[in-house]
């Protein structure tokens, strides 16, 4: 038997889980999970299920079905598929990637319990998964119920798992692998020191989700597979693919093949249907919902390598004049060409993408009122001129996306700087503060928030423009120190600091569904993906899950620092969260 002394040196110095839940309430006692842990399933559509660990090597044909062509994952996975990944879920994470937490704690120090006594050694044997309606206590005031569960570990090694959901199983198993710790003398043994524990606990917005673009460089979807699988790490859902921008075009359209077989960088660096569809049936297997951006009437250029005719302001120069960033160019809004091509193109991907998620993104956003001028379908560059053809090619776009069952979101710019007439179903996206949050929530609109002030994780980084010296350096408008627009860098304090909520009066909030942090592509390809996304993405995410409002501290610091050694051992090369000393004397580098 272990000494009150001893079981109190052992304990971890932080509270382990990443997000930490709603209501948790640890213990200080240890429990052994059991290699041959069984598995009840309860209360689902079909009846009572068990199943062990024994399931791996199916679990691990489902997966590997998932990275061939030959895939033809479903949306809709039997219970015992889900089942089946979520034990899969806790069997690699504490079994097999086997996480041990000594640089945690100081150096030579008692930090985990002894092997020896086998016979003091309690197992946990049996874990009971029960679908039930859970609304308790703080869990009724949040809007997400659905995605609610609760966990209750005795002492004795009783575990009975409640949700409301499948999806609810996911956030549970993530929620309990983050409670072990694999033993360092040990290749079998995993223990909590957390027994007994209560955990109940659900989201505070239903969207949370990453923004990532796959256009500026190249990102292969095997990147994409491994962001995924991060992300629901941390309890994200949404994966919003910016798919397509002026630079290049990498999402295969069986409708349209010149256009990306000319229009993305290279034939190599092509996304095609199967890809897209493996990715987003990887998602649905860890919780995420993937869903496609395709920008527009701005950020199109590139179409225009397989379709001149219907880009005007083509790459100009000066290309500043007429975009946002290079090359310049944006579709023809008084076209009868544009329409057909976009009407094709939305009844090419919503088929597929509604596979997997009812929205679809129109974009809309930095759209350029002087490449109009050149258009000679439009032939004008005021605002007033051009706003009626925005809203009959918005107006058209979105009837497409409603005869398809898909809602729309819009980036912000279309509603606050155009003012067109949108409807109430239309999801608004805001980037640039929270007052335009604030403007969008008063027009009546639900809205996700992500403000370029903490959540754009490429500010920082510096410009990747040059200086154009063609003129001599003094009328270079690129000058040192080269800062990009957004500087400075977003930190993960920074990003965890967000309160999008905090000049938002009550009465408006239930309209905000939720967030996303972004990382825009220009100075990020395969090679530096994860280090810009981790940790700071999963520091949004308890942001989205949690909530708002949470001081920055020594605990989340701990915790965050343990949810990136996890993520490390995923296979993701997450960047540093704290310096070791730091971790390992507790108290060490507050100011």
């Amino acid at each position: 038997m272990f000494s009150p002394l001893l079981i109190f040196l052992i304990i971890p110095l932080v509270r382990a889980v990443w997000p930490l839940p709603q209501i948790y309430e640890p213990g200080n006692s240890t429990l052994w999970l059991s290699p041959d842990v069984r598995f009840d399933f309860e209360g689902f559509e079909t009846p009572s299920y068990t199943s062990t660990f024994s399931v791996w090597d199916h679990v691990q044909r489902i997966f590997s079905g998932l990275q061939t062509t030959q895939a033809k994952p479903q949306k809709s996975l039997s219970l015992e598929t889900l089942q089946q990944v979520s034990i899969e879920r806790l069997n690699r994470g504490v079994f097999q990637e086997r996480f041990v937490p000594r640089k945690f704690h100081q150096r030579n120090s008692p930090f985990e319990p002894k092997l020896e006594d086998q016979q003091s050694k309690i197992y946990i044997d049996r874990i009971r998964i029960k679908k039930v309606s859970i609304q308790v206590g703080l869990l009724s005031q949040l809007r997400s119920t659905k995605e609610a569960y609760a966990i209750n570990m005795e002492a004795d090694g009783k575990v009975i798992i409640e949700t409301a959901s499948e999806n609810g199983v996911l956030h549970a198993m993530e929620t309990f692998r983050q409670l072990f710790y694999a033993h360092s003398s040990s290749s079998v043994d995993a223990y909590t020191p957390y027994a007994p524990v209560l955990i109940k606990d659900a989201p505070r917005f239903e969207h949370r989700g990453l923004n990532l673009d796959i256009s500026r460089n190249w990102i292969p979807p095997s990147d994409v597979l491994r962001v995924i699988e991060a992300m629901s790490l941390s309890k994200l859902n949404r994966l919003h693919l910016h798919a397509a921008d002026a630079q290049s075009w990498p999402l295969e359209i069986p409708a349209y093949p010149e256009l990306a077989l000319k229009g993305a960088y290279d034939p190599s660096q092509i996304w095609t249907k199967t890809d897209l569809e493996i990715v987003q049936g990887h998602g649905n297997l860890h919780g995420v919902e993937v869903f496609l951006e395709i920008d527009m009437p701005g950020h199109t250029t590139a179409i225009g390598h397989a379709f001149p005719g219907l880009i005007t302001a083509p790459a100009m120069d000066p290309w500043d004049f007429y975009a946002a960033e290079p090359p310049s160019g944006q579709l023809r809004l008084n076209s009868s060409a544009v329409g057909d091509f976009v009407l094709g193109l939305l009844n090419d991907l919503l088929p597929r993408s509604k596979t997997w998620s009812l929205y679809f993104h129109l974009g809309g956003d930095e759209l350029n009122r002087n490449a109009y001028g050149l258009d000679p379908t439009m032939n004008t560059t005021t605002a007033a001129a051009i706003k009626p053809h925005l809203q009959r090619f918005t107006d058209t776009n979105i009837d497409t996306l409603k005869a398809h069952g898909v809602t729309p979101i819009v980036w912000e710019e279309m509603l606050v700087d155009w003012n067109l007439t949108l409807p109430s179903n239309v999801l608004i996206q805001t980037w640039r503060s929270s007052e335009i949050l604030g403007e969008v929530l008063k027009k009546g609109h639900r809205a996700i928030f992500g403000s370029n002030s903490h959540w754009y994780l490429d500010c920082g980084k510096g410009t990747f423009l040059n200086p154009n010296t063609t003129e001599g350096d003094a009328k270079a408008r690129i000058k040192p120190p080269f800062l990009d627009y957004c500087a400075p860098f977003k930190n993960w304090r920074q990003v965890y600091d967000y309160n999008p909520l905090k000049d938002i009066p009550k009465k408006y909030q239930h309209q905000i569904v939720g967030g996303e942090v972004h990382l825009w592509g220009e100075l990020t390809d395969s090679v530096n993906l994860d280090n810009m996304l981790w940790p700071r993405v999963a520091a949004a995410a308890e942001v989205l899950w949690r909530g708002p409002g949470n001081p920055v501290s020594e605990d989340v610091t701990r915790r965050l620092a343990e949810m990136r050694e996890r993520l490390v051992l995923k296979g993701v090369k997450a960047d540093m969260v704290q310096m070791e000393w730091c971790l390992r004397n507790k108290g060490g580098c507050s100011l």
